[in-house]
Parts: C-alpha cells; structure tokens; sequence
C-alpha cells in the first residue's frame, strides 16, 4: 500500500496548473490540450449522450491589464449567443473564492462563437451552454470560458464549479 502513496501523490500534482500568480486543478475526466497563445490552459470535455460533440473550457490570460474590464467580457460572451434572434438572458453573479473576487456567467441557446478577423466564417450551434468565470487575479484577470452542447455542459457543472473554487494565489 505504501509503493502506491508517493506515485498518487505525484499523479495529483500534474494537474496544478498556473498563470497570473494563481494556481488551480483540472477537473478528473478532463483531457488537457495544453496551452496555446492566449490560452493558459484548454480543456476537452467529453460529450455526454444524447451529445454527439465536445465540450471545450480554455482559461485565457492575456497579460496584466489586457483582454479588456470584467463587464466588457460579460457583454461580450452573450453577443456570441442567441435566442430568438437576440442575446438570451444570461445568469451573471459575484462571489470570492479563495479571497479572488470571481464573476460568474450561466446561458443557453445558439451559440455563434467568436468573431473577429481571424475567423472565417461563425457557426450557428442550436443547444448550446456557456459557464463563464472572470478570475481577478493579482497578474491579471483571467477568463474561464465553457461552452459545449446543453446536455454535456449540464453534466459537467459541478466539475465546472470545482475548477473554479480551485483558483488560489500562488
């Protein structure tokens, strides 16, 4: 029993990962894809029947003072969904978490993505869910964006929501 203490205890540690001077743990199931610019870190979420699609959560960091205020990012992630031809309401909440202060997001609907130059033409996704978090984090605010089918998304949640409590200083 002792031969398996050391090798968990080191299984468990590959999963911290950082930016901005805080720290947090991946989710069990979550398959890291590593970060990649502008991206701390990007997770696969796999899809949960009837789901035929991923689900995809990236915590992004752009720097310190960079990637624009908190309500700027909140309008901007409903502009990438619709709901009967409009943004839909959208669940937005403060919380601490380990003293950071957090914004929270909660939104369904057809979900448009990003847009921008760098991307050639936006895919309308029917049945979409977007959980967000705004990490105010001493080297800057980190955004922690999952998004994915409804049903994927709902079954993921509390793994959602354990991520986020996971965020604590260095």
């Amino acid at each position: 029993m002792r031969t398996w203490a050391l090798p968990l205890l080191f299984t468990v540690c590959l999963f911290a990962e950082s930016a901005a001077g805080v720290r947090w743990t991946v989710p069990a199931g979550w398959k890291s894809e590593g970060p990649r610019p502008m991206r701390a870190a990007s997770y696969a979420v796999t899809a949960t029947q009837p789901d035929t699609e991923n689900g995809e959560c990236v915590v992004y960091f752009f720097g310190a003072g960079q990637g624009g205020g908190i309500e700027a990012n909140i309008e901007r992630w409903k502009s990438q969904f619709q709901s009967a031809g409009k943004p839909p309401a959208a669940k937005v909440n403060k919380k601490t978490v380990n003293t950071l202060p957090v914004t929270t997001i909660d939104m369904s609907g057809t979900y448009t993505g990003m847009g921008g130059p760098m991307v050639a033409q936006k895919t309308a996704k029917p049945g979409y869910r977007l959980l967000g978090a705004i990490i105010e984090a001493p080297g800057g605010n980190l955004f922690v964006k999952f998004t994915g089918p409804a049903k994927t998304v709902a079954a993921n949640q509390q793994k959602f929501e354990q991520l986020v409590a996971s965020f604590k200083k260095n």
